[in-house]
Parts: C-alpha cells; sequence; structure tokens
C-alpha cells in the first residue's frame, strides 16, 4: 500500500513539474469595470485551454508565455481579448477593463454599447429581431426556429461557399481538395461561439465537427439560403454530442 501511494505521489509530482516547465510563468492580474472589481468573470487561455474565475476583488491568476491568447467572458459583460506580450510578461501584472453588456427590453431589442453588431434576421417567415443570448435562460422557440439564438456576427458564407465548393473563376488558381464541413466552419466561427452559445467544452470543438462531419445532410446547408437549418442542426447536433459525452 505505501508502495502504491509513494508511485501515485511521484506520479503526480513528475505532472506538476512538467506542467511548470512548459516556458509559461504565473500572471496575476484584475478585471475591472468602471474601475469596480468584476467578480466571476472567466479567464481563459485560449492557447492552452485553462482557465480561471475572478475572486470578489476582480483578481485572477493564469500561467502564459508570450504569445498567447487570453480570453475574458461574462454574462454582464462584452468579449474581451487580449494577446500576451513579452512587455506584460514582464511587468507581471495585468488590468483588463471590461464592457458592460445594455439590454433594452423593447420587442427583443438588444443594444450594447459601442454599437456591436448583431445578426439581423432576414427571412419572410420571420419578423426582424436583433439578437444577443440571454445566457440565463434556456434556449427557446421564438419565431419558427431557434437557430436565431446565439449569434452575434452572423456567418461570412461566401467565404464558406468558396472553401466548400472550390468557386474560382481564376484558371491559373490551382484547385485543391474539398474542404471537409468541419475545416470550414472552425475557420467562420471563433471559439466562443461554441464554448458559449454551443456550450461545448474547448477542448471538445475539434471532435464536435468531426462528429458533425459524420451526420451533415449535406454539404449544400452550408449555402447562404439554408444559414438558418445551418446553425438549427449545429445547434441540435451539440446537444447530441453533449448527451453522448456524459454517457461515456
Amino acid at each position: 500500500m505505501k508502495f502504491s501511494t509513494f508511485f501515485l505521489f511521484l506520479f503526480l509530482s513528475i505532472g506538476y513539474v512538467h506542467a511548470q516547465d512548459d516556458g509559461r510563468t504565473l500572471l496575476r492580474g484584475q478585471v475591472l469595470y468602471r474601475g469596480n472589481n468584476v467578480e466571476n468573470e472567466n479567464v481563459i487561455n485560449s492557447t492552452t485551454g485553462f482557465a480561471t474565475i475572478t475572486d470578489q476583488d476582480g483578481r485572477f491568476a493564469i500561467r502564459v508565455k508570450a504569445g498567447d491568447q487570453l480570453v475574458f467572458t461574462a454574462v454582464n459583460y462584452q468579449l474581451k481579448i487580449v494577446k500576451v506580450t513579452q512587455a506584460i510578461i514582464d511587468n507581471r501584472r495585468l488590468v483588463v477593463e471590461v464592457t458592460e453588456k445594455v439590454t433594452e427590453l423593447d420587442e427583443v431589442v438588444v443594444t450594447p454599447e459601442d454599437q456591436e453588431r448583431f445578426l439581423e434576421v432576414k427571412n419572410e417567415d420571420f419578423k426582424q429581431y436583433e439578437y444577443e443570448i440571454d445566457r440565463t435562460t434556456e434556449v427557446e422557440n421564438i419565431a419558427e426556429s431557434r437557430t436565431v439564438h446565439g449569434m452575434r456576427d452572423g456567418l461570412n458564407f461566401v467565404n464558406i461557399f468558396k472553401a466548400l465548393f472550390n468557386v474560382d473563376k481564376n484558371p491559373d488558381t490551382p484547385q485543391r481538395e474539398t474542404l471537409k464541413v468541419s475545416e470550414v466552419l472552425r475557420h467562420v466561427y471563433d471559439d466562443e461561439f461554441f464554448v458559449v452559445d454551443l456550450r461545448l467544452p474547448q477542448d471538445k470543438i475539434g471532435a464536435f465537427l468531426v462528429y458533425c462531419d459524420e451526420r451533415i445532410p449535406s454539404n449544400a446547408l452550408l449555402k447562404k439560403e439554408n444559414e438558418f437549418q445551418l446553425i438549427d442542426f449545429l445547434v441540435t447536433q451539440s446537444k447530441q454530442f453533449l448527451k453522448e459525452l456524459d454517457e461515456e
């Protein structure tokens, strides 16, 4: 028993030392909103996939190195992204000022500060709304589809179409092999969409997209006229994917 305990301790110690030997140092910082401490702000190193949360004084500590990307996100504040520089590391402290999300209840119109762009739904079966996801409530079917939820800037369907169907009128351009749906969507969406809107673990985004590759009914789902069906497909598949993860 003592022998097994010794090796377990040795294994954990080696793992800890390895984690400390990745060239990253502990960066301490604070998140503020108009001079006030921001508690429970998620601080994510999107490069490593590690995350922490601010305490009641808005303070946090996370391991970083130059070139890493820190993502700051919370329900009531807009997403903030900071690229770690050597100057930040040398200073050993980072103060981040976030911007509040302001919601006006006027026929489901959500208006944040700095006039952040939102998805404008244009479909003859829909009324015109501007949406920002409400992370405190369950996604509901408000018109004829739930696909309008969670979209901030919409999709770049021109780029999707070109990538997936090799649309290039220049005969001198070498034609590459058709991209998979997973490869296309990874360039269209950032991590916030997958982590916040679809509620996927950050380290499972790639696996989820491969999962979608095997289930998407047709690549035509990525065409402009099918944008709402695409989002609906991703929402549905993410729920099934998470369910299967829980069962494993």
